[in-house]
């Protein structure tokens, strides 16, 4: 049997069968709508027969009078279940009747308004179908004879077979020119397949079939196009391999069998300084002992983890990987800026401990020396002195660290309003006017007019000042220190305050490092004068809260100038 006859045979039947159970369906669903929508109809005449009915007037009269209107029975029901007034039944036949409180459909309406049944009258003798409404005075009843539903349903069923007839023969009809329309492009569509099978890319089937046909069609002229196409999604995905590699922090270098650099991205070059175009050997790599040791275990299938190498004044961590068909993937990992700053930490812990140890070390000794009671009471006056002074200095130190770590940390924020410098710079002069006539140190305040406001936290303008006028008068003998402002040029908004001393100044090499913490140009010096090595670091990140920045300038025997520029009013840091 041909293909044509197959689909045409297929399709009848299952035409035929769908047919049949659309007609069944809807001849069961058509019968209950119809009996539905007739309980409703009859419910809504009830309803009217229900209200109309008054004990003024005849409940016979009234339901003879809506039976004659609504061509069907109406009955009418007291509380109690007798009937008054019936429009099939008068007189005698009326009083005759049975109580009806009973009935299934009176019942219903007592309990929920609206009640419905079907059965064989006692009264009639034929089947009915009654539908009962609670009225006020009782329950209002229509009922009408089944036959005429069945008559109407009926009627309904002939024409719903006559539309399965009909929708049959279409079936009919249109099966038969799909099996011919489908039949012919898959006989193609075969000789299509033979020929790809046998080599023949060259030729195609034809576009124009119905449905799946024509996807199947479609599917067989692209494949001879398949391997361009799977090219091209080769090369996206290249692309975004590549990118995806080329965002990375780290440097990638993917290295093939034939120990090949084929790929790698801009972190590695810059990490290693390589510039020369894919591919190309792995001898370009630094020779380093650690990483050409990473990357020969890789090639040969080993896993020799996480090393690290000095490249330049580089860290470099490098992580190598074998690949599953020969080649090796390195993962290149910048330690630089990780290893300065635990040098940092290091450094900072080592400085603290030394600056804590030498305070501490004359307390003891000091304490020590006063348990001896042949000690005269000068000596002992003099040494408690030394133990303060000691105390105390290990006191700023340590407030001066717990200020500089809630300023890093971000647990004070500054609270600039508009400021006048020059009562401030008074403040800050006349606390420290003593030490400065120690030192035979003169202060100067010079206010510029056009910069004699600043945007700044009251407080935190009070320690820059305090802080740097202290550093400046500790370092200078018989001397001036000047305070001085003045408004930027390049930078509009901004202002200047200097603090500049004619003490000995700072060596070129050591002022780039100057605002670190417990950095010291010289040691023996600082310590000797007092200071925590602390002032300057709590200047810079006080200022840069502010949106400002600092500047130091120095010459050897000419004395220092230390600048802070802050927001001018009117501005907003």
């Amino acid at each position: 049997m041909k293909l044509s006859q197959r689909l045409l045979l297929n399709v009848l039947v299952i035409v035929a069968v769908l047919v049949a159970a659309v007609v069944l369906i809807i001849d069961r669903r058509l019968h209950a709508r119809i009996v539905e929508q007739t309980v409703v109809e009859l419910a809504r005449e009830a309803q009217f027969v229900g209200v109309e009915w008054r004990s003024t007037f005849s409940a016979d009269d009234l339901a003879d009078a809506a039976g004659r209107a609504l061509e069907h029975r109406v009955t009418l029901i007291n509380d109690k279940g007798a009937v008054v007034g019936d429009s099939e039944f008068d007189g005698e036949r009326l009083l005759a009747l049975d109580n009806h409180a009973n009935r299934p459909e009176v019942a219903a309406a007592w309990q929920s308004r609206v009640g419905s049944a079907t059965r064989i009258s006692a009264s009639a003798g034929d089947e009915e179908l009654y539908v009962a409404v609670r009225a006020p005075l009782g329950v209002a009843r229509v009922s009408i004879p089944t036959r005429e539903l069945e008559a109407v349903f009926a009627r309904a069923r002939r024409d719903v077979l006559l539309a399965g007839a009909v929708a049959l023969l279409l079936a009919v009809l249109l099966s038969l020119q799909f099996s011919r329309s489908v039949s012919r492009p898959i006989v193609e569509l075969r000789d299509v397949a033979r020929a790809i099978a046998e080599g023949d890319m060259a030729r195609r089937p034809a576009l124009a079939a119905p449905g799946e046909v024509g996807d199947l069609a479609t599917a067989l002229h692209r494949l001879s196009e398949q391997l361009s196409a799977r090219l091209t999604s080769l090369q996206s995905e290249q692309a975004l391999l590549s990118a995806i590699v080329e965002s990375l922090e780290e440097g990638v270098i993917a290295v093939d069998s034939a120990a090949r650099v084929v790929e790698i991205n801009d972190a590695a070059r810059k990490v290693l300084a390589i510039n020369a175009p894919l591919p190309f050997s792995v001898d370009l790599l630094p020779r380093n002992g650690a990483l050409r040791e990473a990357l020969s275990g890789a090639l040969q299938g080993l896993a020799p983890g996480t090393v690290e190498f000095g490249h330049g004044d580089r860290t470099v961590s490098v992580t190598a990987r074998p690949l599953p068909h020969g080649g090796a993937v390195l993962a290149l990992v910048d330690l630089t800026a990780t290893r300065r700053l635990e040098a940092v930490r290091r450094d900072f812990v080592a400085n603290v401990s030394h600056e804590l140890r030498t305070p501490l070390t004359v307390i003891a000794g000091f304490a020590e020396t006063l348990s001896d009671e042949t000690i005269p009471l000068e000596e002992r006056r003099r040494f408690a002195e030394m133990i303060g002074s000691h105390t105390a200095r290990m006191q700023r130190i340590v407030d001066d660290l717990l200020d500089l770590s809630r300023i890093e940390s971000g647990g004070w924020r500054p609270n600039p309003v508009e400021l006048e410098i020059a009562p401030l710079a008074e403040e800050v002069s006349s606390a420290l006017s003593t030490a400065a006539s120690e030192q035979e140190t003169r202060i100067v305040t010079r206010i510029a007019p056009d910069a004699r406001l600043v945007l700044a936290d009251r407080t935190a303008l009070r320690q820059i000042l305090s802080n740097l006028l202290e550093n400046a008068i500790r370092y200078t003998r018989q001397g001036t220190v000047t305070i001085s402002t003045q408004p930027t040029r390049a930078e509009e908004g901004r202002v200047i305050i200097s603090v500049s001393d004619t003490g000995a100044g700072i060596a070129a090499t050591h002022l780039p490092r100057i605002f670190e913490r417990f950095y010291r140009a010289d040691t023996g010096r600082d310590r000797k004068a007092g200071g925590t090595g602390l002032g300057l670091a709590i200047v810079r990140h006080l200022v840069e809260a502010h949106g400002g920045r600092v500047e130091a300038t120095s010459a050897l025997g000419r004395g220092t100038t230390i600048s802070v520029v802050l927001p001018a009013p009117g501005t907003r840091s």
